[in-house]
C-alpha cells in the first residue's frame, strides 16, 4: 500500500518503502509491554516427517517478504507508534524450546517480530499480536509450510490460507478494516464489573505451563448435538463450569462472576481480506450469586448469548466504541508517553479484571488438498496471560481438535475439572505437556 488515505495513514519514506500506523488493536499491545510479559501467540502445524531446519530457513526465506506487514520493526513516534520495513537479517529459524511464547523485546531477534520453531514433526510460528491476529498468522504459516513441502518436492496449490510468494499483496491485506466498518450510529456501552480471578502461585520468570487436550471432532460434535449447541458454545459453557467448580473451591469470602473472554473474527461477518487484526471480544458469563446452575443450564445461557451478541449489528456498534477514541482530536494530539500510561493502567485496573479466562476458537481449519497427505494437526497457543490465570485456545483438523491451555501458575484446578467433564460426557481425550501435571 502506497497511498495516504483516512482510513490507513502511513508515512512514505520513499517508493520502497511504507510505514504502517499500527491497527486499531495493535495500538494496546506495544502498551502493556513489560520484561516478563509481550502479547505473543503461537501457531504450530504437525507434518508427517521429521523438519529438516535448512529447507524450512529457505522456505522463510522465500515466504516473510510477501508479508510486509509482518517483515517490519516496531517504532516510536511522538503521538503513535508504527511499523516500518525491517532488511536486517533474519529472523533465523531455532529448535523449539520448553516454554513457547517467550517475551519478544522489541530490539532483540534484529528486531524482528516473528520466530520460527522446528522439533521433530513440527513447524510453529510465534508472532507478536501488533503485527496482526490468528488469521493473518496462519496464512503465514501455512503458506510457509507450503513452500517448504514444494522445496522437499511437494508442490501445494495456492487456496484459502496458501498465499502465492510470487505475486505481490492485495492492498486489502494491509488495511486497518476496523476503520472501514465503525460506522454505526451509537456507540454501546461495556459492561466493567469484576470478576472472578484465579488465585493461584506464580511460576519463576519465563515459565509457561502448557496442556494440550486431542480430542475427536466428531465425538465432540455428537456431545454438543446432545446439549442443542454448537461445538464453540459446549466448549464455552464446559470452560464456565470449570471456572465455577474452581471458585467453589476456593470458597471465597465473596462469589463473583465467571466470565470469558473470547475473540471473534470479524471476517465472519464484515467482508475483508486484511491479515492484521480484525477481531472483538465477547464475553459469555454465568453469575454464580443469582443460584446453583446446572450445566444444561450453563449451555443454554451461553447458546442465547451468543445468539444475541454475536451478529453484524452488535458487532458493527462495538467497533464502532473502540474507534471513537482513536478518532478523538484531543486524544490524536497526546503524546505517547501519556497514551501509554492511560492505556496500561486502565487495561490493568479496570480491562483486565472484566474477564476469568480467555476462549479462542479459530474452528475447523481448511488446507489445499495436495497439503492434506503431509498434515497431522494443527495446535494454537494464546500464549502468557496479562496476569495470573489460564488461557484456552482451540483448533480443529480433518477429525482431531486440540484445546491447548497456557498458564504461568502452578495449578491446573481449571484445566482438571475441564478435562474430566469431557470424560463425563464420554468423550476421549488424549493429554500432552510441557510439565509433570500435578494430581
Amino acid at each position: 500500500m502506497s497511498v495516504r488515505n483516512k482510513k490507513e495513514p502511513v508515512l512514505q519514506k520513499n517508493k520502497k518503502e511504507v510505514w504502517y500506523k499500527l491497527d486499531l488493536s495493535a495500538i494496546v499491545y506495544p502498551t502493556l509491554q513489560r520484561k516478563d510479559f509481550s502479547s505473543v501467540y503461537r501457531l504450530s502445524v504437525v507434518l508427517k516427517e521429521k523438519i529438516d531446519p535448512t529447507l524450512l530457513q529457505k522456505a522463510l526465506d522465500i515466504t516473510l517478504p510477501r508479508f510486509p506487514t509482518y517483515k517490519v520493526a516496531i517504532r516510536k513516534g511522538l503521538f503513535w507508534r508504527y511499523l516500518e520495513p525491517n532488511n536486517n537479517p533474519g529472523p533465523f529459524v531455532m529448535p523449539d524450546i520448553k516454554n513457547p511464547c517467550m517475551p519478544m523485546p522489541f530490539k532483540a531477534n534484529n528486531r524482528y517480530l516473528v520466530r520460527v520453531y522446528y522439533y521433530n514433526n513440527r513447524i510453529s510460528l510465534e508472532a507478536h499480536h501488533c503485527l496482526g491476529d490468528g488469521t493473518g498468522g496462519m496464512c503465514v504459516l501455512q503458506t510457509l509450510t507450503a513452500m517448504y513441502l514444494k522445496l522437499k518436492g511437494h508442490p501445494v496449490t495456492p487456496s484459502g490460507f496458501v498465499l502465492d510468494p510470487s505475486t505481490p499483496p492485495d492492498p486489502e491485506e494491509l488495511e486497518d478494516a476496523y476503520m472501514r466498518y465503525a460506522n454505526a450510529r451509537v456507540k454501546p456501552p461495556r459492561p466493567g464489573e469484576k470478576t472472578y480471578r484465579i488465585r493461584g502461585t506464580k511460576e519463576p520468570f519465563y515459565t509457561l505451563n502448557i496442556i494440550d487436550g486431542i480430542l475427536s471432532v466428531q465425538e465432540v460434535m455428537a456431545v454438543s448435538r446432545k446439549y442443542h449447541a454448537t461445538l464453540t458454545e459446549y466448549l464455552n459453557a464446559v470452560l464456565l463450569y470449570a471456572l465455577l467448580l474452581k471458585q467453589e473451591h476456593d470458597a471465597p469470602f465473596r462469589f463473583r462472576p465467571v466470565k470469558i473472554a473470547m475473540p471473534v473474527n470479524l471476517r465472519r461477518f464484515f467482508p475483508s481480506k486484511t491479515l492484521r487484526n480484525f477481531i472483538t471480544m465477547v464475553y459469555p458469563s454465568i453469575d454464580p450469586r443469582l443460584g446453583d446452575y446446572t450445566f444444561e443450564e450453563i449451555v443454554n445461557q451461553v447458546h442465547h448469548y451468543m445468539k444475541y451478541y454475536i451478529n453484524d449489528k452488535f458487532l458493527r456498534g462495538d467497533i464502532t466504541t473502540n474507534a471513537a477514541t482513536q478518532r478523538n482530536p484531543v486524544i490524536r494530539i497526546v503524546p505517547l508517553f501519556i497514551k501509554d500510561f492511560v492505556v496500561r493502567t486502565f487495561y490493568t485496573k479496570v480491562q483486565d479484571k472484566n474477564s476469568s479466562a480467555g476462549l479462542t476458537n479459530m474452528g475447523a481449519l481448511q488446507v489445499p488438498e495436495d497439503m492434506k497427505p503431509f498434515i497431522e494437526r494443527f495446535d494454537i497457543y494464546m500464549g502468557q496471560p496479562f496476569s495470573s490465570r489460564t488461557n484456552c485456545a482451540i483448533i480443529s483438523f480433518e477429525d482431531t481438535l486440540t484445546v491447548n491451555f497456557a498458564s504461568s501458575i502452578v495449578e491446573t484446578d481449571v484445566e482438571q475439572y475441564f478435562f474430566r467433564k469431557l470424560v463425563q460426557d464420554g468423550i476421549h481425550v488424549k493429554i500432552e505437556s510441557n510439565r509433570e501435571i500435578r494430581k
